[in-house]
């Protein structure tokens, strides 16, 4: 791994604060790129205004992350294929060479019946990495439960066990699923294109956590990465939303920017 990997920060990280105001605070922090959140914010999902954004603050988009969460699913509509090429046609426009794509839901049978495949058509037509993200079977939040859940992802929560070319790891999505994410990106190999950095306890809760404050061995995972052949973007994509001021979240942010230079940089000096 080269010296410098580029850290990105999902808009997703100043919420409730807009599209715009990750912009800023990615500028002022120092990230090297951001990550696009298409979501209920009007702003997220018009391609011109973030070209604007991104040059106006000269943050570059390094990802678009489509909009495939429960709270997005009317947002472009509700065909999925449609959104995911709207998400390959934003990348292209703005330069961002991955869409961050989670797997489909249960109830979106025809969708998950050919959802990898369909994958690997779009990345050919596309030029751009579609990398699928780690997710979690849904438990209750009571820790004297198994930790076994309800499988609401299809074909899998986990794409290291499909034939996906690219994939993300996050590792609050893997805290939920009791995942050991350097096992996981071990068994991803080079497909691994894509990290969303932050943390979590193990709770049912996707939490989101500053990395170095959750039990996931955060810091750990990065010097792995930075031992490995792994050349893809890490992106810092946690929760800010208990903040009480602007301030406390821009320190949260600066924290997670610097955690993140200090442990891929252990390796790579």
């Amino acid at each position: 791994m080269t010296s410098h990997t580029q850290i990105g920060l999902s808009t997703a990280s100043v919420y409730p604060e807009s599209t715009a105001h990750g912009f800023a605070y990615a500028a002022s922090v120092g990230y090297d790129a951001v990550e696009v959140m298409v979501g209920m914010d009007a702003l997220s999902q018009q391609t011109a205004a973030l070209r604007q954004l991104s040059e106006h603050h000269q943050m570059p988009v390094c990802s678009v992350h489509a909009p495939c969460l429960l709270w997005t699913q009317r947002v472009w509509g509700t065909e999925p294929w449609g959104k995911l090429e709207r998400s390959a046609a934003m990348a292209q426009a703005l330069g961002a060479d991955v869409v961050v794509v989670h797997p489909p839901f249960r109830w979106q049978r025809e969708y998950a019946a050919g959802f990898e495949d369909g994958i690997a058509a779009l990345e050919a037509s596309t030029g751009i990495a579609f990398a699928v993200e780690n997710m979690y079977p849904w438990r209750a939040s009571s820790r004297r439960r198994a930790p076994k859940g309800m499988e609401m992802y299809l074909p899998h929560w986990d794409p290291s066990l499909g034939s996906y070319a690219n994939t993300t790891i996050d590792l609050s999505h893997a805290a939920i699923a009791r995942s050991d994410v350097i096992e996981m990106a071990d068994r991803m190999g080079d497909r691994l294109r894509h990290v969303h950095l932050t943390d979590g306890s193990g709770s049912a809760k996707d939490e989101h956590l500053v990395p170095g404050r959750g039990a996931m061995g955060a810091g750990a995972f990065l010097e792995h990465l930075a031992g490995s052949a792994f050349r893809g973007h890490v992106v810092l994509e946690i929760n800010t939303r208990r903040c009480d001021t602007r301030e406390d979240r821009l320190a949260d942010l600066v924290e997670s920017l610097s955690f993140a230079r200090e442990h891929l940089s252990i390796k790579a000096r």
